[in-house]
């Protein structure tokens, strides 16, 4: 069995890691005619650092990450509101490590390379078209796009995994009618400061103000990575066209937070002191009432983008990748294992899609510590990511 993996993201390095890990041959093909260290912090909750440790990367991990031991609600004027434990500290028998995406990304390149080989990875090259069928008996003859010289390949390979991120051109293949991007109406401003620790030095702070929040948390070497959320339209949906991932000015983010004092944690410095800001729409898109098809499916946010309030996008797709590797490896038909697949992900990453609107929701109008340990507790219990449930779960390394 072959499987060729659509992107390198942490999804589908994951997932190749995973593959090979299983007794499974994988090839990632990338679009990007370059794999560099971009974007700016991300969480990697409990469930996603157990399964990077039982596919070998635990001590990289630690080294690369900042182990994040309690989450910190506060109001502009630096007045806590509620905290709780996170990760060790909270009883998990695995960290939740806050990281610099590119960083992370690169470790799992890193490895891939080790452990699959050099060429596992193919840069600069896009997956353009599929066919599966009767005319097909061997698997998935697979269309693919060389960016810089305009050719095109054809593969056969025994499964097609969709890992192509939130305007995947697998899912639109697959599901033509699977609806637009949803905006929460919220835009994000993004961004990495040099700066001095807060509280804990191993925090996450979550700031809000009515329609304007900031959440920041440390990531190693000195860096706080910080995230401005303004609530600027009514939801609706989003033009697939629409700006993504753009340059943001300062000018436009820091009259929001100007006079906000938080004590140690200089907001108005915090945003000024950045060099790159990244601007984007907050969304997420309608749970499918199906991934796949036959011999290809979906991975990670080409299958389920959702909002980043819970911090879980990354982590789910970590998880995505063990039991789809999982399932394959447990099948004598790749369909037979992608469907078992889908079956086991697609209800449990809804779940988590519509746990963190309703977060969102919660969130705005939380004003007490009791209705922000109602409102994180409904989020463990509707995501699967109980204390005791997690601790006790049997391991999904392939058989």
């Amino acid at each position: 069995m072959t499987v060729l993996i659509a992107g390198a993201g942490i999804g589908g390095l994951t997932a190749a890691l995973s593959l090979h890990a299983a007794g499974i041959d994988a090839v990632v093909r990338e679009s990007a005619r370059e794999i560099r260290p971009l974007g700016v912090g991300i969480n990697l909750l409990p469930h996603a650092v157990r399964e990077l440790t039982e596919l070998g990367l635990g001590d990289q991990l630690a080294e690369l990450g900042v182990s994040i031991t309690e989450i910190v609600y506060a109001d502009p004027r630096g007045r806590q509101l509620f905290a709780e434990s996170r990760g060790l500290a909270q009883g998990y028998r695995w960290p939740q490590y806050a990281v610099h995406r590119g960083e992370l990304q690169h470790l799992l390149l890193a490895a891939v390379r080790e452990r699959l080989g050099a060429d596992a990875v193919r840069t600069g090259t896009r997956v353009v078209d599929f066919a599966q069928g009767p005319e097909e008996p061997a698997g998935v003859r697979v269309q693919l796009l060389d960016r810089d010289s305009g050719a095109l390949e054809e593969t056969r390979v025994s499964a097609l995994v969709g890992a192509d991120g939130l305007h995947s051109a697998v899912r639109r293949r697959l599901r033509p009618d699977g609806g637009p991007l949803l905006w929460s109406g919220i835009r994000m401003w993004r961004g990495v400061t040099r700066a001095e620790p807060f509280l804990a030095g191993c925090s996450m702070a979550i700031v809000r103000d009515g329609d304007v929040e900031l959440v920041a948390y440390p990531i190693g070497g000195d860096r706080i990575n910080w995230v401005a959320q303004v609530k600027v339209s009514e939801p609706g949906p989003l033009a697939e066209d629409a700006d993504w991932n753009r340059a943001g000015r300062l000018t436009d983010v820091l009259p929001y937070f100007e006079h906000w004092s938080l004590g140690r944690l200089d907001v108005p410095e915090l945003l000024s002191g950045c060099g790159q800001i990244l601007e984007y729409p907050m969304v997420d898109r309608e749970p499918l009432p199906a991934w796949g098809r036959g011999r290809v499916t979906l991975l990670g946010d080409a299958a389920h983008p959702m909002y980043p309030v819970g911090a879980n996008g990354a982590s789910q797709s970590v998880v995505d990748a063990r039991v789809l590797a999982r399932e394959l490896s447990a099948a004598d038909d790749p369909a037979v294992g992608l469907a078992r697949y889908e079956a086991l992900r697609r209800e449990a990453t809804a779940a988590v899609v519509l746990a963190n609107r309703e977060m969102s929701r919660t969130e705005a109008h939380s004003k007490s510590a009791e209705s922000f340990a109602r409102m994180t507790d409904t989020y463990r219990n509707a995501t699967g990511s109980d204390v005791a449930a997690l601790n006790a779960r049997p391991s999904l390394n392939a058989p």
